[in-house]
């Protein structure tokens, strides 16, 4: 199969190199009456003003009706005039046959035959331009109404972040009119700290050449007119026109999933539900099986040496034997508790240097997928001098994805909803996260035992996720802690050691 062609323009489907061809044929009748029309007309104007001007000026007031034959025409209305203005004082017995007149008449003819040739190629030339701007003109409204179609919203800008183009679907998504931000910095569409760190990135980009979005694609977080944030999975391709970069943004509104995802939430958390209740299930039955051979033998150990202290004079020697059994069998379940503890809170973790800022930005936004944070504004704030942390990433993530949920839903209908992710360096050097609600709060009883199994604060809470996230910053050689807000709301805390570049 071939690929189609583009059409031609009407000038180059005309040509051909064996005739000289007009460039305007349906304007040809109206040039060649309206050439002739002039030629006459400037005839008479001489025959007038003859007694005046003299008869060398004939040729000279029928070059505008040569002019104007080429101009509407093109080249052969031009010709048609000038062979008549050439002949026609000739005719017409104005002029003699004298050396003098053949050669003004000559002169002329070669001026109009110049003339004509040279409106016919400006008259085809200017039909080619007209043809090709309609057909841009066709082709940019095709491009736009695909652009106001695509699902994905779309957003171009400069090597400044200055907007150069903003789609029907960013109108929608972000709530603003394409008027209001064209030539505004992009970074008037994101959340503290992107908005004023959004041209370093640019910066470092133009000077580096390091691509850390670039074709690559990541989940960020957007701000809309009212200030509230959402997350959008960004694809940003690059452009170069001459010396000029230019960058296109794809954006995804994630929570148009929101449906989708918390149904999908739900029959997860019916499965975690179920798991833990098998998981549960199976520790006490193993528990129940380790610990039953040592309890009973502790048992029966102390109900003989029960007996032996019943006699009217115990035998010491006797006792020492059924009291070191049954302290030995203590013992032995003490180890199967240790063990089993050891094998459900710990487990093997790759940790490796990670980019805090980057585990922040991706947990925020992976937490408000399927969560009605609209009415929820959220601040992130870096304090922590460096970037780099020595953490397990996944493991790190959850710890932020369940303070951050907690944290969104113990604001639901506060008349405040504000949520702050901090980061500072502790006492040692190591990297402190604080996430930060203005909730109603934890009162002291419960904040101490807030992280152990099974204490919670939620009606259908299971009471595990702060004594997992425990478990996990434990493992980290970090502490987690919780403490008042100022002002009302609670503040979860949690150290990490930092990565091996902050550290040096």
């Amino acid at each position: 199969m071939t690929a189609p062609t583009e059409p031609s323009p009407p000038s180059e489907r005309r040509s051909s190199p064996w005739r000289i061809p007009w460039a305007a044929e349906a304007n040809a009748p109206e040039a060649f009456a309206a050439s002739i029309a002039a030629a006459i007309l400037a005839l008479s104007i001489h025959e007038r003003l003859a007694p005046l001007i003299g008869d060398s000026s004939t040729f000279l007031l029928l070059v505008p009706s040569v002019l104007i034959g080429s101009a509407l025409g093109g080249c052969w209305p031009g010709l048609v005039v000038t062979a008549f203005g050439a002949a026609m004082p000739f005719v017409l017995g104005w002029r003699g046959p004298e050396p003098n007149v053949l050669v003004e008449t000559a002169l002329f003819a070669l001026l109009g035959v110049g003339i004509s040739f040279v409106g016919d190629r400006l008259l085809r030339a200017n039909a080619a331009a007209r043809a090709f701007n309609e057909m841009s003109l066709q082709r940019e409204a095709h491009l736009q109404s695909i652009l106001d179609t695509v699902p994905d919203a779309m957003i171009v800008i400069d090597a400044k972040g200055i907007i150069q183009s903003f789609s029907a679907t960013a109108a929608r998504l972000f709530q603003r009119t394409a008027d209001e931000v064209i030539g505004r910095n992009v970074s008037c569409l994101m959340p503290e700290p992107y908005h004023h760190a959004h041209d370093g990135y640019i910066t470092r980009y133009l000077q580096t050449g390091e691509k850390r979005i670039i074709g690559l694609g990541r989940v960020v977080v957007g701000e809309r007119r009212d200030g509230s944030t959402f997350p959008m999975e960004l694809s940003v391709g690059e452009v170069r026109v001459g010396s000029s970069h230019y960058f296109t943004g794809f954006v995804r509104d994630l929570t148009e999933r929101q449906a989708t995802q918390t149904r999908l939430q739900e029959l997860q958390s019916e499965l975690v539900h179920i798991s833990r209740l098998t998981a549960m299930g199976e520790l006490a039955s193993a528990l129940a099986h380790e610990l039953n051979q040592p309890l009973s033998a502790i048992a029966n150990y102390l109900r003989g040496a029960e007996r032996l202290l019943e006699a009217p004079v115990p035998d010491v020697e006797r006792l020492r034997d059924p009291v070191a059994k049954a302290t030995a069998q203590a013992l032995r379940a003490g180890d199967v508790i240790r063990r089993l503890r050891e094998f459900v809170a710990t487990g093997e973790n790759e940790r490796h240097d990670e980019s805090l800022s980057k585990l922040i930005e991706e947990s925020l936004a992976l937490a408000l997928v399927g969560v009605r944070s609209n009415d929820v504004r959220i601040q992130t704030v870096r304090g922590f001098p460096g970037d780099t942390v020595f953490a397990d990433k996944v493991q790190i993530q959850q710890v932020l994805l369940n303070l951050i949920r907690n944290a969104v839903e113990a604001m639901a209908g506060a008349p405040k909803r504000e949520l702050t992710i901090s980061t500072r360096a502790g006492e040692h050097g190591e990297a402190v996260v604080r996430v930060a609600d203005t909730g109603p709060g934890i009162g002291p009883a419960l904040a101490e035992r807030l992280f152990e199994p099974f204490m919670t604060t939620k009606k259908t809470g299971m009471g595990v996720g702060l004594s997992i996230c425990r478990t996990i910053i434990d493992a980290h050689g970090g502490r987690i802690w919780v403490e008042e807000t100022p002002g009302g709301g609670a503040t979860f805390a949690f150290s990490i050691p930092p990565g091996a570049e902050d550290d040096a």
